[in-house]
């Protein structure tokens, strides 16, 4: 099958163009598989002459409507030359829109992947409200990475929407004492990471860690207790996540969580706020548990501090993360496919 991935790609970062990776590298071992992504970038050596790009304005309000118009046009060159046999986009919104308007003129079947803050975040715009709900009525498969972010979906009009969520890849531990309860996100009001400083003031004898960068460090680094250490973004989560002894998770809003899956995958058992996809991941009591009140937060870190709990969690959590492998994910992912392409 030859395959149009759409959407943010190494050497991008974030959520999307991690997902975007692993699934491309799995699927290249059966299919063609071309991607169009956000330029101007640099593709990898071993993959340029199957990475085409759009050249944006790096304006925000402009740059994804730019995208959605020359990404339109691009598609369907890359079409003629390549004639694919399905176009699938990765995040709702003006990047799945230029695939919808790719879709009108080739007649290419269309996968949509939903991935969080576009069903949770531009819904909520006007101009995003349009590019969601026209893109979910018009993709021929919509694919959600958890069943909360299925319901979303399904709520601003989407058909059937399949569940696959993301794989987790083994990450390098390291040597090390493990001595953190650990914060890794982007320091953003979301992600509520004011709540993980008011939780080391709750225990000043422990050790935490915030691992991440955004505009709320400078307020966070001015009113954090002396227990707290910054670390900034850090590439090697795998060291990281190897010296702590639990994560906490205390965003308002995820569609899914893999922090969560890593943390698992070595040992570490989480703590998460009790809404929108954490839950699917956090299973209470097994590996981690979940709170809503700052006051269960509390009690919920004693009782993973205590050393046979967390061992018990950190060793389900394996097994958990387990399940979560990128070459599940691609074979799931290729069903779709079947069924809308044939």
């Amino acid at each position: 099958m030859r395959i149009l991935m759409v959407g943010h790609y190494p050497p991008h970062g974030g959520g999307v163009a991690n997902h975007l990776d692993n699934l491309v590298r799995e699927l290249r071992k059966r299919h063609e598989v071309h991607v169009l992504t956000y330029g101007p970038v640099e593709p990898r050596p071993f993959e340029a002459e199957f990475v085409h790009q759009v050249s944006v304005p790096p304006v925000y309000g402009i740059r994804g409507t730019t995208f959605a118009l020359r990404g339109a046009k691009k598609i369907c060159r890359l079409h003629r030359e390549f004639d694919f046999d399905l176009i699938h986009a990765h995040f709702v919104g003006t990047t799945s829109y230029a695939a919808v308007l790719a879709k009108e003129r080739t007649g290419l079947p269309l996968v949509v992947t939903a991935h969080g803050s576009d069903l949770e975040h531009t819904a909520k715009l006007t101009l995003g409200r349009f590019y969601v709900k026209r893109t979910l009525a018009d993709a021929d498969a919509v694919i959600a990475v958890s069943h909360w972010l299925a319901g979303k979906a399904a709520s601003l009009g989407a058909g059937r929407v399949r569940v696959v969520p993301n794989g987790v890849k083994p990450l390098q531990p390291a040597e090390g004492k493990r001595e953190y309860i650990t914060f890794i996100g982007a320091l953003r009001d979301y992600k509520s990471p004011e709540t993980f400083i008011e939780l080391a003031r709750a225990f000043p004898n422990e050790k935490f860690l915030v691992v991440g960068d955004g505009p709320l460090r400078r307020r966070l680094q001015a009113t954090a207790p002396p227990n707290v250490e910054f670390a900034g973004y850090r590439r090697d989560v795998g060291a990281v996540l190897s010296r702590s002894r639990l994560l906490v998770l205390p965003s308002r809003r995820e569609g899914f969580g893999l922090v969560v899956l890593e943390a698992n995958s070595l040992g570490v058992p989480a703590v998460g706020r009790r809404v929108s996809a954490i839950p699917e991941l956090v299973r209470e009591g097994k590996n981690g548990l979940t709170f809503e009140s700052f006051e269960e937060l509390v009690e919920a870190v004693k009782r993973l501090l205590e050393p046979k709990f967390n061992a018990r969690a950190g060793a389900l959590g394996r097994k958990i993360a387990g399940l979560y492998t990128w070459s599940a994910v691609a074979w799931e992912v290729e069903r779709v496919y079947e069924e809308v392409a044939g």
